[in-house]
């Protein structure tokens, strides 16, 4: 007899397709382990570049503590400057106004950025009815000058016939009385007369002390007078300040006479002032106070404007780390250092600026720790470690 000895078709594919499958299974496992095997190798590589190499963090065979490199911090002399913004203003004002009666502006011989001089007239009011009043009381002093002219004639003329009988005493007494009265009218007429002209004076507005027009605000035809407030602003010698605003801790270390460098906002100039002036109130809402920054004139200072300070409080001792000692997290800045124990501590700092040297550190060390140089974000506090200082064999 003739037996089928074919294998079906369909047991065919199903066998096959089992093997394809599992061979892409294998295939995938394999990649899988190869991945995990590059990636753990490659942070242990990391992780020993950072730690220094051959001296960083590194679990020895002999399952000795992991080795990490120490710094201990230098001492530097560092220079505090205190960082302070404010608004630039006139160190002495003057607001100009009307001192006298006041009137229509006839002339305005200055403008916002001249320069004056003490008395130098600003700006002139109409004055013909004062000058006719002027005139008016001239006349009257010379006709009181004229009676008491006559008076005097008189009472001497009196006086030469009092010895022939021809007058009496009575007479010379109110012929000297009259010379007397004439006088005082004279000197009542010549008083009026002075105050007039000094009113005139006042008509013209003029500078009290020389200095920058800052604000003009009267124009020809303006009627005026001591109600219309301020007509001119000036600079006096054109000094300006910088009254910058400072915490309550910046403004105690701080003092007058203090060397500042001043930047305009908007300006690359550096403007060299001085502190000459503390508040001697801190404002209850802000709790800052003010300290004035004097400042010789240049252009690019314009009141009302801002400016930044920087302000020398003086220089003191302070560590210095390398960038790569220093970490920072939502906590603030901190180092690692090794104790005693040779276990990690965390150790919160404040910085004060980066320079060449490195960073300075304005409070949290004293100077004296071992602080981890490199490799800080594999450590953990508590962790044991050994120590090796920079430029030591491990």
């Amino acid at each position: 007899m003739n037996f089928e000895s074919k294998i079906p078709r369909e047991d065919l594919d199903v066998s096959s397709m089992g093997d394809e499958a599992e061979s892409r299974r294998n295939k995938r496992r394999f990649l899988i382990v190869t991945l995990v095997t590059i990636a753990v190798i490659t942070a242990i590589v990391a992780y020993q570049l950072m730690s220094g190499g051959g001296s960083g963090v590194a679990g020895s065979e002999d399952g000795q503590a992991p080795v990490v490199t120490v710094v201990v911090p230098s001492k530097q002399d560092v220079v505090r400057t205190i960082n302070a913004t404010g608004t630039l203003a006139a160190r002495r004002e003057i607001p100009v106004g009307v001192v006298g009666e006041g009137g229509r502006v006839t002339n305005v011989f200055v403008d916002a950025g001249d320069w004056v001089k003490p008395g130098q007239i600003m700006a002139s009011i109409d004055r013909s009815v004062q000058n006719q009043q002027a005139a008016r009381l001239e006349a009257t002093v010379a006709s009181r000058r004229a009676d008491l002219n006559l008076a005097q004639a008189n009472l001497d003329r009196s006086a030469r016939l009092i010895d022939r009988g021809f007058i009496s005493k009575a007479d010379i007494d109110r012929l000297t009385a009259t010379r007397d009265s004439s006088a005082a009218q004279l000197r009542v007429a010549q008083a009026q007369l002075s105050e007039t002209r000094a009113r005139n004076k006042f008509l013209n507005i003029v500078a009290p002390k020389g200095g920058l027009v800052l604000e003009r605000s009267v124009e020809v035809g303006q009627t005026v007078s001591t109600g219309s407030g301020t007509l001119f602003r000036l600079a006096q010698n054109g000094e300006m300040e910088l009254q910058a605003q400072l915490s309550e801790s910046d403004l105690a270390n701080v003092s007058v006479g203090v060397s500042t460098d001043v930047v305009p906002v908007g300006t690359s100039k550096v403007l060299t002032g001085q502190i000459w002036q503390i508040s001697p109130m801190i404002d209850a809402q802000s709790r800052q106070g003010v300290a004035k920054i004097a400042l010789n004139f240049d252009d690019a200072l314009r009141p009302g404007g801002f400016a930044s300070a920087k302000i020398q409080s003086g220089s003191s001792q302070a560590a210095v780390l390398p960038e790569s000692a220093v970490h920072d997290d939502d906590k603030g800045n901190y180092v690692y250092i090794v104790d005693k124990d040779n276990k990690i501590k965390r150790r919160g700092i404040e910085t004060a600026g980066v320079s060449s040297a490195g960073v300075t550190v304005a409070s949290g060390l004293a100077g004296n720790e071992r602080v981890v140089l490199r490799a800080g974000g594999f450590l953990n506090p508590g962790e044991t470690v050994r120590a090796v200082e920079e430029g030591k064999d491990s």
